[in-house]
């Protein structure tokens, strides 16, 4: 374009003819195909770009194929409503990670969507009922991410809910909400050992009011309430295999169940079993699915525990127990067993802990009756507890430690264990060294037997010297390996007393005050026994009245031991008093003011006990004994053997 066409663009006026003639002009050479290099540096941009083009074209084409195809071959089940229960439980995920993902199910479910629903259900049923289920031997080990997951849970763990009758008034309650929402499944799982025979009577005696409460007393062609029994101990039995609804059957089922007299109780294998074998009546039959354990332990195959709460999670399978009461940082409880003449003995069963591990010290005390304290923890045993909290039940306590001091619920409410995987829980004590120094000082003493370090003897016969010197001889033994095991535990604590200011959590706050407190009052007691007792072997004392035969070492406030003792001694005080005032009302209060209630110093004290007139009498009673009535004694000690069997 030349100089003189600008010219006449801009001096001729706009509309007339040579204007628009020569716009035309100008128009078509607009446009013309420029020719030569410039046509082909030309052709080359065009393709360039139209080749751009039609590759993002292709792009947005395949992504968008591809997302159709995934919902056309990706099939989702229906999520289920869930009732709501005052135990939240963070759900697992759904959908392609889901066993219950599949497409030949969700192609029957479409299928069946314009089918008569009272027809289909009872087809589904009758193809439950007909079917072999069989079970694994395990189920699939859940991956390390599962074991650490933290799974929101509140509100109750467990409820003190007061005998058998109690119990059942609150699952009769729970049963009856889920019934609200959809029909349901029970399965009743009972401990078949001799502990609990009274207990499965006591339910089957009241079956029939539970049943009439819920209203299946009624002829129904279709009841909304179907029932599972079962046993278990070291092996598990389902006795009425198929669901039932006829209440003889079932009340028959429990009456006739079989003492399991192996001793051994594995409640989770039978769970594992249980919700395999009837979980499709929640995926396919629309139940809702509900576990009820009825036992006096702990279980003995924990090892099993992860796997099915993952399990039952998954598929909805709600889990109560009914139970004892977890005696408070302990393995063993009792139960009372009653012998056929009516006389009674208490025998040690596992009960507990009520934590994933022992968080208390085994240690006796000093003076009035030595050994450790039984308590109730106001929880169920750690694996129940938390089986049944974490699948949306509840564990119900109906009866208490036998013989224990017991705590307000609602106090205990706020030193509530830790109910996480013990993955978890090892992950969460490796980050706090006192709560590291409390775990490990725990498992030193957890073996130890009925008060774990036994107490040396304070009274000492003393109607000669070298008698005297000789039982002084002999108590210094045991204190040697109370001394050493002291040092151990307290090494072990003091380890970790620079983070005991980190921790937040009021029962790891008061575990590890008495853990480090007792163990210090122990040791001041134990270094000034050592003290006082050599002092008299080497130079008896001479009784100040000649009748006198006995001497005893008392409690006294003075510590004669050295300025080291005395420091040692204030410590425990401090670690002592701070759990009576921060904690009161609890587990941890009570053994702080039983090991404060007796001094940590000793005394030396004379008495007349008459050794001479003893040994005598004892003389004459050997020569004089009735000839032993062997018969009776068998028949006793039969009595004995029969008595624990199946505990």
């Amino acid at each position: 374009m030349t100089q003189s066409t600008l010219n006449v663009r801009a001096a001729d006026p706009p509309g007339t003819a040579s204007a628009t003639k020569r716009g035309a002009a100008y128009t078509r050479s607009k446009w013309r195909l420029p020719r030569g290099k410039g046509a082909r540096a030309w052709i080359a941009s065009l393709a360039f770009h139209l080749g751009l083009m039609l590759l993002l074209g292709s792009v947005t084409y395949v992504a968008t194929q591809e997302f159709k195809a995934a919902e056309i071959e990706s099939t989702f089940d229906q999520p289920e409503p869930r009732r709501e229960f005052e135990t939240v439980i963070q759900a697992d995920a759904i959908g392609n990670d889901s066993d219950m993902q599949s497409q030949a199910n969700s192609a029957a479910m479409a299928a069946m969507a314009g089918e008569n629903p009272k027809t289909n259900l009872d087809e589904q049923l009758k193809e439950l009922d007909e079917a072999d289920f069989t079970l694994p031997d395990v189920i699939e080990s859940p991956a390390m991410a599962d074991l650490i997951e933290r799974v929101e849970v509140s509100g109750e763990f467990s409820d003190i809910v007061g005998g058998v009758e109690g119990a059942l008034d609150r699952l009769v309650a729970e049963i009856r909400q889920s019934l609200q929402e959809r029909k349901t499944l029970v399965v009743w799982l009972f401990d078949a050992s001799g502990s609990l025979k009274e207990r499965r009577t006591a339910i089957a005696d009241r079956f029939e009011n539970i049943y009439s409460q819920l209203g299946q007393l009624q002829e129904q062609d279709d009841p909304p309430l179907k029932t599972v029994v079962a046993s278990f101990g070291e092996r598990h039995t389902f006795i009425t295999d198929k669901p039932v609804d006829d209440i003889g059957k079932m009340t028959d089922a429990v009456r006739d169940i079989v003492m399991d007299e192996s001793g051994t109780e594995n409640v989770y294998a039978t769970v594992r079993d249980a919700a395999q074998k009837y979980y499709k009546y929640r995926t396919r039959a629309g139940y809702n699915v509900m576990i009820v354990v009825v036992t006096d332990e702990r279980g003995d195959d924990e090892a099993l525990l992860d796997s099915v709460i993952k399990f039952n999670r998954r598929y909805g399978i709600r889990t109560y127990t009914i139970g004892n009461a977890s005696t408070f940082g302990r393995e063993l409880g009792y139960v009372t067993w009653t012998y056929p003449d009516n006389s009674t003995k208490q025998f040690p069963v596992h009960q507990g802990p009520e934590t994933a591990m022992a968080e208390r010290l085994r240690l006796s005390f000093w003076g009035g009756s030595n050994r450790d304290m039984v308590l109730s923890s106001g929880h169920g045993p750690y694996g129940l507890t938390r089986l049944s909290a974490e699948t949306g039940g509840l564990f119900l306590i109906t009866d208490d430690v036998v013989g224990g001091a017991k705590f307000d619920k609602a106090v205990m409410r706020n030193y509530r264990p830790d109910y996480v995987s013990r993955a978890e829980y090892e992950r969460r004590v490796s980050q706090n060294k006192a709560k590291m120094a409390l775990v490990q000082a725990a498992a030193l003493t957890k073996n130890e037997r009925d008060g774990a370090i036994n107490v040396p003897r304070t009274e000492f016969r003393a109607d000669s010297d070298n008698i005297l010197r000789q039982q002084m001889t002999e108590s210094q033994k045991p204190m040697a390996k109370l001394t050493y095991q002291l040092d151990q535990i307290l090494s072990i604590l003091e380890t970790g007393e620079a983070d005991r200011e980190k921790i937040t959590e009021p029962r790891w706050q008061a575990g590890y005050d008495l853990a480090i407190g007792r163990a210090l009052a122990m040791k001041v007691r134990s270094l000034g026994y050592n003290s006082v007792l050599a002092e008299m072997k080497g130079q008896p004392r001479k009784f100040s009245d000649p009748k006198n035969d006995q001497w005893a070492l008392i409690p006294s406030d003075q510590i004669i031991s050295g300025a080291r003792v005395k420091k040692l001694a204030g410590r425990a005080r401090t670690y002592l008093t701070r759990i009576i005032d921060e904690h009161p009302n609890t587990p941890w209060s009570l053994l702080a003011e039983r090991e404060l209630s007796q001094p940590l110093g000793w005394q030396w004290v004379e008495r007349s006990v008459g050794y001479a007139k003893m040994d005598e009498r004892m003389r004459q009673a050997g020569e004089n004994k009735p000839p032993r009535d062997d018969a009776a004694l068998k028949k006793r000690e039969q009595l004995q053997r029969d008595g624990p069997k199946g505990l």
